[in-house]
């Protein structure tokens, strides 16, 4: 029984829930995240319930800032055929969440939780790192990592530098988002 627990503690932690997000436009193909439950598992458990319901298919990358990141995640403006000049701006109908800081750093491929200039406002976007940004170490939930897909993520449509990285005009959706263990 020890030797088992030896395996699974060297081992170190591993996250059962992970996201596998089918991206359609400039970028096609499949991203795959695994969401640290043992890091921030409140928001993990949002994004879960979020992504079971649906509610993040046919969401589109609305800020995609070239050598930092791209965004996605309004589940109330982000939608294709809605008004996406209002992506950015909404949530969900599930409460916002509290902060779950950690010291996992942000470095190209990890994915963080969006938020207003309160700590605690998360609700449903997300960002995935194209570069690494120490300066959001800290300041922003970190929810998951890319383990496949980033050749998908570096292609995804960026967004305008002079709109600080907002997408006007056919921007990259997620098409289908799904729970996997």
């Amino acid at each position: 029984m020890r030797s088992l627990a030896l395996v699974a503690l060297l081992a170190g932690p591993a996250s059962a829930t992970g996201l596998e997000i089918d991206v359609a436009g400039q970028a096609n193909g499949t991203i795959t995240i695994d969401l640290l439950e043992d890091v921030a598992p409140e928001h993990v458990a949002q994004i879960t319930a979020l992504a079971e319901s649906g509610a993040y298919d046919g969401v589109v990358f609305h800020r995609v800032i070239d050598g930092f990141m791209a965004q996605t995640g309004d589940v109330q403006h982000g939608r294709v055929g809605g008004n996406l000049s209002l992506a950015g701006t909404g949530g969900s109908d599930r409460p916002n969440l509290d902060a779950e800081f950690s010291n996992v750093s942000f470095e190209r491929g990890v994915v963080g939780m969006a938020r207003s200039a309160s700590p605690n406002s998360a609700n449903s976007q997300f960002f995935i790192m194209f570069e690494a940004a120490p300066h959001l170490n800290g300041q922003y939930t970190v929810v998951g990592r890319v383990t496949d897909g980033m050749d998908v993520v570096d292609q995804i449509k960026k967004g305008s530098s002079a709109a600080n990285g907002a997408i006007s005009d056919d921007p990259d959706v997620m098409q289908d988002v799904r729970v996997i263990e």
